[in-house]
């Protein structure tokens, strides 16, 4: 793999070890040579900018000068990095400070041995597919994009939805249901699955349609290849609000006349991994997963 030169650091300033680990960072970034590039969100709130010597991102063009992107945080700040990145194709690191994170797979004790890796070209990259939802509300079109899901519910109402589903515009299912979550493979191990819906390996070209609760017990989670474009309609009136999360980050209000497509983007985000490491060795250790009552 490439060897980079130059990387950028997106955190948490809101967590006191996002601090911390800082200056270890860039004094390891001294050593290896390497030129480092800091979020002005992170310039903002440092004590002394002028501490040691740095780049400055400044938009999301900036991005194009990196080699790769080190986020420190939990899943949120994984996410929210995502989004910013968009289609421009910089592989992503994630050092995990959180609680449980499933997205930033390395935590801190492992963080400067997988630095030397990636610095070394000893890693790989994992693309991943992001979902593309496009809204078309009261006459407007708007665009959203999702490395986890995209949720649909009854926003601040929290009354069932009525709602039809279509895949390439052949009706899947009509549904009453609490909402629906369509989430990529990476998104599996979330709000999907804790409403019922399977895990999937995050590195698979699919697309995963989770009802909510739904009043019905013949409906169920499926997975769809991700060449299918959904629609989904809302037949009956909603005027009591209907509401589009994305990445659990962004919400859209709905009207009852809204139409929501949601596809595959035409680019993927490119994870870190490194060779040698285990999907379901993450499952186990982080989720519990197999596991027989206390064994």
């Amino acid at each position: 793999m490439k060897v980079p030169k130059r990387f950028g650091i997106w955190g948490n300033t809101e967590k006191s070890a996002f601090w911390e680990l800082l200056p270890d960072i860039i004094s390891w970034t001294e050593e290896k040579n390497l030129e480092v590039h800091l979020t002005t969100r992170i310039r903002d709130n440092m004590e002394d900018p002028q501490t040691f010597s740095y780049q400055v991102i400044e938009s999301a063009e900036d991005f194009f000068k990196l080699d790769f992107l080190l986020t420190l945080g939990g899943d949120g700040t994984m996410l929210s990095l995502a989004r910013a990145v968009g289609d421009r194709n910089v592989p992503i690191l994630g050092i995990h400070l959180g609680e449980l994170g499933f997205l930033a797979a390395v935590n801190v004790d492992q963080m400067f041995e997988k630095l030397d890796q990636v610095v070394a070209g000893d890693y790989l990259v994992q693309p991943r597919i992001v979902l593309k939802s496009t809204v078309y509300n009261g006459g407007k079109s708007s665009t959203f994009f999702a490395l986890n899901d995209m949720v649909i519910d009854g926003g601040k109402s929290h009354r069932m939805l009525v709602y039809e589903l279509q895949a390439n515009n052949h009706v899947i299912a009509n549904y009453k249901a609490d909402g629906l979550i369509v989430s990529t493979p990476t998104g599996s191990t979330a709000y999907s699955l804790a409403a019922g819906g399977p895990i999937v390996v995050p590195t698979m070209r699919t697309m995963i349609v989770t009802p909510i609760c739904p009043h019905s017990l013949t409906l169920r989670p499926i997975v769809i290849p991700d060449d299918q474009v959904l629609k989904i309609s809302f037949p009956s009136d909603h005027d009591d609000g209907i509401a589009l999360a994305v990445d659990g980050q962004i919400c859209e209000e709905l009207g009852s006349s809204s139409k929501v497509e949601i596809q595959a983007a035409d680019y993927t985000i490119n994870m870190i991994g490194f060779p040698g490491s285990n999907y379901f060795r993450t499952l186990r250790k982080k989720m519990g997963w197999g596991r027989r009552g206390d064994m």
